[in-house]
């Protein structure tokens, strides 16, 4: 992939997913993903897109679910226009574009997801992503089109180039896990912190929101991921022990 994916959340007019291809196809971007488009029509978008972009659209994968979209990822980078509160290390889109290049040019695979046009992205799907970015505007007209967003992320990471100055993932390493499988994994670490009464019991995705924070810097690999699910396992087995001999 030549830059990184753009992901459209629940887009509520055909006419800006084809506007968003156009971007694409513009900045060398090469894969669109539509995760539960409202009123989503081919025949509306094709104008907007063009031919080089409808090639592209073509060739979009559909989603129902944000999470089944993000599985095959190692970075995700949200899109914001809302900051502050609990939405911290908000980036610009340069500044996530230098990011992209060098995770990039070491063999990850990044996504940038785009939420629908009156409300953006909820909590929980921002919270899911890991990264934010915000695109600095007039305080007086905050508001941009969908394909507008799309574009200027799009332009700042093509501007960064092919990343060969940054060296390729070594083979004789083990891959990196994908966004799915980090999931996985957090899930498990989340069982094995209540077994341990770590976490409190009444409101874990809560609690666990710090740990995954603290997580997603770390570039997991397969045989790590495999350290930590074995770990993860013996403890359950050993509450699951515990719990045993209470009861005889």
């Amino acid at each position: 992939m030549s830059g990184p994916a753009v992901i459209l959340c629940r887009t509520k007019y055909p006419e800006n997913i084809g506007s968003a291809a156009r971007a694409c196809a513009n900045m060398g971007c090469e894969e669109i993903v539509l995760v539960g488009p409202q009123n989503f029509d081919p025949d509306k978008a094709a104008p907007l897109a063009t031919g080089k972009g409808m090639r592209i659209l073509e060739k979009a994968r559909q989603e129902s679910t944000l999470e089944a979209a993000l599985s095959g990822y190692h970075d995700i980078y949200a899109t914001t226009a809302r900051v502050g509160g609990w939405r911290k290390g908000v980036m610009r889109p340069d500044q996530a574009a230098g990011e992209m290049a060098e995770s990039m040019g070491r063999g990850k695979e990044a996504a940038v997801v785009f939420g629908p046009e009156d409300t953006g992205l909820t909590n929980r799907e921002v919270e899911m992503c890991g990264r934010l970015i915000c695109i600095p505007t007039s305080s007086d007209a905050w508001s941009l089109n969908l394909s507008q967003a799309v574009l200027i992320v799009l332009y700042e990471a093509f501007k960064k180039g092919p990343p060969g100055e940054f060296r390729r993932q070594d083979r004789g390493r083990a891959p990196l896990i994908t966004h799915g499988e980090r999931q996985v994994l957090y899930k498990h670490i989340q069982n094995a912190l209540l077994d341990m009464d770590y976490l409190h019991p009444e409101n874990p995705d809560y609690f666990m929101m710090a740990m995954k924070r603290f997580l997603n810097g770390i570039d997991f690999r397969r045989n790590e991921f495999d350290l930590l699910m074995g770990v993860c396992r013996q403890i359950g087995w050993l509450k699951r022990v515990a719990d045993k001999n209470r009861e005889e």
